[in-house]
């Protein structure tokens, strides 16, 4: 499977960015999955239905399925964090496994990046980072996009994964 991924510091616009890549990409007859780093308490699942109260029973993995959807739970019960390459391998195989977050992780990525939140540039120190996209002006030793042009951003991570 191919990877790429979409970095950036809060509110750059990382999450509209991947929603319009994984639009894009899968518009042009690619199959795309994601992986979103979540820096908060993440629970996809809700107090009283019967999943919950089974991983509240202690349960190390609920599967839920259903006629539109599978999702399955899987509690750390205080073990680490699994590393970005063990998530991955947990996917199905897919043409190109988009990736929000991970910015500390060596895969390649796009820069998502906003000038009023006055975060710094993460790519001035980082050269996993192939490209920004971006809603102002930058001289970089990388090429900048316009962060709302998602075409090119496309075209960019497509050419760079050989798809």
């Amino acid at each position: 499977m191919k990877v790429y991924g979409v970095t950036g510091w809060k509110n750059a616009g990382k999450t509209g960015l991947m929603e319009r890549l994984v639009a894009e990409i899968s518009g042009r007859g690619f199959s795309v999955s994601t992986v979103k780093h979540a820096h908060h308490c993440v629970d996809v699942d809700q107090p009283g239905t019967d999943s919950h109260r089974h991983r509240v029973a202690g349960a190390s993995e609920v599967l839920l399925a259903s006629d539109q959807r599978i999702a399955l739970m899987q509690e750390l019960r205080g073990a680490p964090e699994p590393k970005l390459d063990a998530l991955l391998a947990r996917l199905s195989s897919v043409d190109l496994v988009l990736v929000e977050g991970f910015k500390r992780e060596r895969h390649p990525k796009v820069e998502a990046f906003r000038a009023e939140p006055g975060n710094p540039l993460i790519a001035a120190n980082d050269d996993s980072i192939r490209a920004v996209a971006s809603d102002t002006s930058l001289e970089l030793d990388r090429p900048v996009f316009d962060l709302g042009d998602t075409v090119a951003i496309a075209d960019f991570i497509l050419g760079e994964v050989r798809l």
